[in-house]
């Protein structure tokens, strides 16, 4: 591992980067109101089929998109329901155990009632759902500010609806820009920022960039090439933007392709990059955690390891100058994403192990240690001090956010498959299984 000094001013308390969208109880996109998978609220600890269930919704087939919610509504992205054996295209790479099938042939987004998961209305976001390794054209979360809602498909549809359903616009990415093909399947999810959303497309067989549109209008606001020099299959990304401030301005970053980059929101324009990502040089370092942001300091994952820790802020290539620390030992993850509270930094590996780094210099608090057994791909949350941990097998491990690890519960719900991360509003924890959303509280007499 190596390390630089780690000033007081980086040692902040998380800043919602997003209050001009929201203010809890609302989750407006995939990693929450602060971007970083730090909740507001305090869920159950303990729940299961029979016990702390609000209401639990029938969802027309699986799919990783988290849901987001607004005030009383839920948005959720999905597949339409599988009704034959023919009612699908499969793609190039079936290697699902869990899954055989990739749900029915559309995409839908679906708005629901959070106070009974009652469904409200439902659009046909894009058609040619089809199976990519493991997940299907659902896997990206849709974004919103409480006037629009804006979804993005697999397949490169971006559409924009009001909050009553009526569509506002609609872009093929692929017509516009080209073919998005990464050798597992688009799942990269848009970012709302003041007035833009914000789509990064990553990938070795086609053209990479970023663009960001209008929020109301659909109007292009700006496209840039995203550069890099990564090989074979590290030009391929995962990975869903986020935002950075430090002092009076705000940077854009991206994660992916052997780099990490900071840009102007204003324009597209790039104002840093860091490298280190993949220090080997190896051919198959595609990444799929996104970065992590809590006060100037951006934290990213890559292919297990290493975990970098770069100070926001840059000009140019700061790949040595912006470093504050690297981790190379046990317990990186591949495709969760770590949770922060600024004092520590949790990772979940692909395989339940839970580690706790030092979030101002690297070193190791504890860990790894064993989560619930099962394969991990959602993402951690973080509510309170208290760290939610959901495995694949819909299995839910509450472990202490503390110096010392100590598992607090685990809960189970009757399902079999579980890609996405689970959402915290208020009191309230959302999970989507493969088969049902629930709504999840603590009953009271």
């Amino acid at each position: 591992m190596t390390r630089t000094s780690f000033t007081p001013s980086l040692i902040l308390a998380i800043t919602s980067v997003t209050a001009a969208l929201a203010e809890p109880p609302n989750w407006p996109q995939w990693r929450g109101p602060t971007l970083n998978g730090v909740a507001e609220g305090s869920p159950p600890i303990h729940w299961s089929e029979k016990e702390n269930v609000i209401w639990r919704a029938d969802l027309p087939a699986w799919a990783a998109a988290t849901p987001i919610v607004w005030g009383e509504r839920v948005f959720v992205v999905t597949p339409s329901k599988l009704t034959g054996p023919d009612d699908f295209e499969m793609a190039r790479s079936l290697r699902m155990r869990s899954v055989d099938n990739p749900g029915g042939r559309d995409v839908l987004l679906q708005c629901r009632s959070m106070k009974d998961g009652a469904l409200i209305w439902e659009r046909k976001l894009s058609p040619g759902n089809a199976l990519w390794g493991k997940h299907n054209m659902a896997s990206c979360s849709p974004v919103t500010n409480g006037k629009q809602i804006i979804a993005l498909a697999g397949t490169g549809q971006l559409v924009a609806y009001d909050m009553d359903g009526a569509e506002l616009w609609r872009h093929d990415l692929q017509d516009m820009y080209g073919p998005i093909a990464p050798g597992w399947g688009y799942a990269s999810s848009p970012l709302l920022f003041e007035d833009k959303v914000v789509v990064a497309v990553m990938q070795g067989d086609g053209p990479s960039y970023v663009a960001a549109f209008k929020a109301v209008t659909g109007d292009l606001a700006w496209k840039v090439e995203r550069v890099t020099d990564a090989k074979r299959e590290c030009p391929d990304a995962y990975t869903t933007p986020t935002i950075s401030r430090v002092g009076d301005r705000t940077d854009l970053v991206i994660s992916g392709a052997d780099w990490v980059t900071g840009h102007d929101p204003a324009s597209g324009a790039e104002r840093w990059r860091a490298g280190g990502l993949n220090p080997e040089g190896r051919g198959n370092y595609r990444i799929c955690g996104s970065p992590t942001v809590v006060g100037e300091v951006i934290y990213c994952t890559s292919r297990v390891s290493p975990i970098l820790a770069i100070r926001g802020g840059g000009t140019g290539d700061v790949t040595e100058s912006g470093r504050l620390w690297r981790y190379d030992g046990k317990g990186g993850p591949d495709v969760p994403t770590p949770v922060c509270d600024g004092k520590r930094y949790y990772i979940v590996d692909d395989r339940g192990r839970a580690t706790c780094l030092n979030a101002r210099d690297g070193e190791v608090i504890w860990g790894p240690e064993r989560t619930a057994e099962g394969t991990v791909s959602a993402s951690p949350i973080l509510a309170g001090d208290r760290v939610y941990v959901v495995n694949e097998r819909g299995v839910t491990t509450v472990f202490k956010a503390a110096d010392k690890f100590e598992i607090i519960a685990t809960n189970e719900l009757d399902d079999d498959f579980t890609m996405a991360s689970p959402v915290v509003v208020g009191e309230t924890i959302l999970i989507r299984t493969s088969k049902a959303l629930y709504r999840i509280s603590e009953r009271r007499e």
